[in-house]
């Protein structure tokens, strides 16, 4: 088979469903008249029903990575669904070249009844191997999963993380021309993730591959095109994967407040960024550059105030907190007003959001308590796995000899 040669192609592919489950069924029935009659119609939308996946295109040769990547009911798992042939499109059309591996959802393709090694056979024989190959396979598979102690117990008995190990190890091993991955290795511990993401460089080269991940340090690290995926439709498509992960990170961004505690003795009057930009109403700081912010509260019953205020991640993980200065803040004035500055912000690239605590200064009982008060993005040329990325300085040194 050539390496040029497209190995997924995608056209104008859609599929409709409806919110309706007695309507589903009448519709389902008129459709099936309409079949028998030729004189179906699957362009239009009938009251109740709305496009899960709407004319989406692409194509996808032999190491390519291609990542979807969107809010859950963008429509992604519904287009995997139609490129594994679980359901069909109501308009468009999908064409494979070679055998297709997929991770779609924990345990699927799995007989719960039957036992890992049994279900190892099950799968190859559906990627059409025959049973000497399988043999050939069935160890390193074993190796791969970790899970020899368990591989001859009924499938219905392992957890997700040994179902996410075996279906893995089954998908890789067999090396299929065009591998398809759900969200399921965020099952996974870190260590066989990271193990995983060495499988995929060694296969990449003579697979296609379409990944699915909610975390964007994985999509940005094998994925070389990628579709951002909006109530079903491509909202970006490219090559540029850092777009569209900032496009991605935008949508998490949400103008309510959360507040968790108010006793109404100090009101919030003001929280905003300074020196920032603006891309679709999102505060964006480059990375390394000073975090600003500027508050303004009435003090209803003139008393001092601790002002704890928190850095948290799009997964409302506290990652950090900003020294409090007590000095200044210990003001018992009607309006407190103050700017804080962190200088030369290091978090890594992604979505944040602040939130705030105050307590009283003398009796330190809780005033305010708002998560995800406002959101800020930073912005850096480089995707990672960790919450800071450090600013450093490498030197070279020549001719290093070490102290005896």
């Amino acid at each position: 088979m050539n390496d040029k040669e497209i190995l997924v192609k995608v056209e104008h592919l859609s599929k409709k469903f409806c919110k309706d489950l007695k309507t589903s069924l009448w519709y389902g029935v008129k459709d099936l008249y309409h079949n028998v009659k030729g004189a179906k119609n699957d362009k239009i939308l009938r009251p109740k029903e709305f496009w899960a996946v709407k004319d989406i295109n692409f194509e996808l040769r032999r190491g390519e990575c291609l990542g979807l990547i969107g809010h859950n009911g963008a429509g992604k798992s519904t287009l995997l669904k139609i490129l594994n042939g679980l359901i069909n499109p109501d308009d468009g059309k999908v064409t494979i070249n070679g055998r297709v591996g997929a991770l779609i959802e924990l345990g699927a393709g799995f007989n719960p009844i039957l036992t890992g090694r049994e279900n190892i056979y099950n799968n190859g024989a559906v990627l059409g191997f025959s049973k000497k190959e399988i043999d050939s396979k069935v160890e390193e598979i074993i190796n791969f999963a970790e899970i020899r102690e368990f591989i001859d117990m009924s499938v219905q008995n392992y957890s997700s993380g040994m179902n996410v190990r075996l279906g893995f190890a089954i998908a890789a091993q067999m090396k299929p021309d065009v591998l398809i991955i759900d969200e399921v290795l965020a099952v996974g511990d870190l260590g066989f993730v990271l193990k995983c993401f060495k499988t995929i460089d060694t296969i990449l080269p003579d697979t296609a591959i379409i990944f699915v991940s909610h975390s964007m340090p994985m999509v940005s690290r094998i994925c070389n095109q990628i579709i951002l995926m909006e109530h079903g439709t491509a909202e970006y498509q490219g090559n540029d994967v850092g777009k569209a992960i900032d496009l991605y990170y935008n949508r998490f961004a949400a103008n309510e407040s959360n507040i968790v505690f108010d006793d109404g003795s100090l009101i919030l009057e003001k929280v905003e960024f300074l020196n920032v930009i603006y891309e679709k109403n999102i505060p964006q700081l480059k990375w390394g550059e000073d975090l600003q912010l500027h508050f303004k509260f009435h003090n209803i019953t003139n008393n001092s105030h601790d002002f704890f205020i928190i850095i948290n991640d799009k997964e409302q993980r506290s990652v950090a907190i900003l020294e409090r200065n007590f000095e200044s803040l210990n003001d018992k004035s009607e309006i407190i007003e103050f700017i804080v500055t962190h200088e030369k912000l290091q978090v890594s690239k992604g979505l944040y959001s602040i939130s705030l605590g105050i307590r009283d200064y003398v009796t330190k009982i809780p005033v305010l308590r708002i998560n995800n008060l406002i959101n800020f993005q930073v912005i850096h040329q480089e995707e990672i796995w960790e919450p800071f990325l450090l600013k450093s300085k490498f030197e070279r040194v020549n001719n290093y000899k070490p102290n005896k």
